[in-house]
């Protein structure tokens, strides 16, 4: 049988369009997955099909039907996952470098989801479509680390909350070019499409999404530093545009660096070490501390050498 979520307007509400009520009362759900789901026409007020610009009245009630799930085309890969934690409701997988989360236009194979599928068969959520089974979260390609998967979507809701109120803990590690001025700091700016280039994303003087990302040095090296990061927010490229924008890009991002490579990083030198959360069945702390590929150690020793 189908699900079926109803949701309430409150007078907060008032004269909100229909994509943006669901957006921010289905925080778990994608907008991409949201405007399908409304476009099939399964997003109904007294049983009539809404538009996204349709704007919702205090006390109306939104009724959205989310479909059985469907077999994925997604093909399960064997691999050699570096699994983290696992229960029945999540699994912490430790993400290695240049594999993209999930499937989309030039990589269909190889990705994380793929090696899920084979490890974890249908016991994933379903909340983010056929091709992000089980993500909750995502880390960029050539970023390397701590990563849930959700393995039902009660799980799944659970943890998406967490994100979205800022409660879960996010660290991660990275070296930015220069030498910071501060041991401490904190970046702030909305976050946006970048209006030179809409591939990019950038600090926006109007409109984006709010995002706070705290730095802490760890060690100088003159023409780079190596930091701590933590997240406040998960806006797509945080770390790597925030740093940017103080004139401190990652060391090896070639998108926001300037488009310089740097020998044996793959992209930017950026990795999530540590991910924490409040069990979704059990209410106990959780926290997974994924280490430093060797490739990051490895540079580190070059960096700390002088070379």
């Amino acid at each position: 049988m189908p699900e079926i979520q109803r949701l309430t307007a409150l007078e907060e509400d008032a004269g909100k369009r229909a994509d943006r009520f669901l957006a921010e009362k289905l925080s778990s759900c994608s907008r991409s997955r949201l405007q399908a789901l409304i476009g099939e026409g399964r997003v109904t007020i007294d049983g009539i099909p809404v538009r996204s610009s349709r704007k919702v009245a205090p006390g109306e009630t939104v009724t959205v039907e989310f479909p059985d799930p469907v077999e994925t085309e997604v093909v399960p890969e064997e691999m050699d996952l570096d699994i983290l934690y696992e229960d029945g409701d999540v699994l912490v997988v430790n993400k290695p470098k240049g594999m993209p989360v999930h499937p989309a236009a030039g990589h269909i194979n190889g990705t994380l989801v793929n090696g899920i599928l084979a490890h974890c068969g249908s016991d994933l959520s379903g909340i983010n479509g056929v091709l992000r089974p089980g993500i909750v979260h995502r880390i960029d390609k050539d970023t390397t680390g701590a990563l849930i998967v959700c393995k039902n979507d009660a799980a799944h809701r659970a943890i998406a909350a967490q994100l979205e109120a800022h409660t879960a803990v996010r660290r991660y590690r990275g070296i930015v070019t220069g030498n910071l001025k501060e041991d401490t700091g904190t970046v702030t700016g909305n976050i946006g499409r970048s209006p030179r280039d809409r591939k990019k994303m950038a600090v926006v003087v109007s409109g984006g999404k709010p995002a706070v990302t705290h730095y802490r040095v760890l060690e100088r090296f003159g023409t780079c530093t190596y930091c701590e990061f933590r997240l406040e927010t998960g806006r797509t490229h945080q770390i790597r545009v925030h740093m940017a924008h103080i004139g401190h890009p990652l060391l090896g991002d070639e998108v926001y660096g300037g488009g310089r490579r740097i020998p044996g990083t793959e992209g930017q030198t950026l990795h999530a070490m540590v991910i924490g959360f409040v069990h979704p069945s059990t209410g106990a702390y959780v926290e997974c501390t994924a280490p430093l590929p060797p490739y990051f150690e490895e540079l580190l020793e070059r960096l700390r050498r002088g070379r």
